[in-house]
């Protein structure tokens, strides 16, 4: 009688942890009090136009959890439109930079075929065709049911997606394996334009992601968020099962024919949220990490004026 009452005390204590859970990653939302000014804005006037993809049940919008991403973008001189119609090159060819976050093949991350391709293939080839032609692509895909979402359209450009979550214990956040540290001191950070900027006040020494997938790029391709030998991938976040992520990354820089791609495999990163009732801060909002400039530097690359 007494293991009884345990178990079915258990049992509503474990499904009051799931719920909890479930609503704290509901109350996940843009910080309002987040910095987003720039101190010396790339672009005074006509700066170049960005569309902000949610066209595809996108978990990233533009005034929801990516607006603190979309301000200081608009702060530093672009201009960012939102775009809400399937990608054709008529509408495409309007714009320097096509922004992805966190696409999903359905219309909830927990609906049967979120992770399913959220493009068609006509979309697939029409954003090809617009990079290859000049077009710059930011394809933001965090861990699963993104990644599957996202993997076809990355696979065009030669990148593969590990749809899953990456863990590394010897190079994250203490007690958060999935929280990775990407600086000049471990060497996971990669000598790039993207992490050197414009000037020293630019540069990069330290960046951190928040639960992501890893990813491999194609030949000629830089690993700009390196993963080391003691990263792995598993399936789900709960699985025991791991394969190991060396030799991968969590950022991807690639010249693709005229154009260019950046791969992030992390969304949170770039951009600056509270959860939970605590107002726990999760992105850029997090003291001693780069990640505001870092979000910068990479629409600088994207847009050419880092070469």
């Amino acid at each position: 009688m007494v293991f009884g009452i345990t178990m079915k005390v258990f049992a509503a204590i474990f499904v009051l942890v799931v719920c909890l859970g479930s609503v704290v990653f509901a109350q996940q939302q843009a910080d309002p009090e987040f910095d987003v000014s720039v101190a010396r804005p790339a672009y005074k006037k006509d700066g170049p136009r960005v569309m902000f993809d949610e066209a595809h049940h996108n978990f990233h919008t533009t005034d929801g959890r990516y607006k603190p991403f979309v301000d200081l973008l608009k702060n530093d001189g672009y201009s960012v439109i939102r775009n809400r119609q399937p990608f054709v090159k008529t509408r495409l060819s309007g714009f320097k930079i096509l922004v992805i976050a966190n696409a999903l093949g359905a219309e909830e991350d927990d609906d049967k075929g979120a992770d399913d391709s959220a493009f068609t293939p006509e979309e697939i080839a029409a954003v090809a065709d617009w990079v290859k032609g000049g077009g710059a692509l930011l394809l933001i895909a965090d861990h699963a049911p993104f990644g599957g979402a996202a993997a076809v359209l990355a696979n065009s450009f030669g990148v593969d997606m590990s749809k899953g979550y990456t863990f590394d214990p010897e190079y994250s956040v203490a007690g958060s394996p999935t929280q990775l540290i990407f600086s000049r001191e471990n060497k996971l950070l990669a000598n790039h334009p993207i992490t050197e900027g414009r000037n020293e006040s630019e540069r990069l020494n330290i960046v951190r992601s928040f639960t992501g997938q890893s990813l491999k790029g194609p030949e000629g391709s830089i690993e700009i968020l390196k993963l080391s030998d003691t990263a792995a991938d598993r399936p789900t976040y709960t699985d025991q099962t791991s394969i190991s992520a060396a030799g991968r990354a969590q950022a991807i820089a690639l010249k693709f024919g005229k154009g260019r791609v950046v791969v992030q495999g992390e969304a949170a990163m770039l951009s600056a949220q509270i959860s939970g009732p605590d107002k726990r801060t999760m992105g850029m909002n997090v003291p001693g990490n780069d990640n505001k400039q870092y979000t910068l530097n990479l629409l600088h690359w994207l847009s050419g004026i880092l070469k």
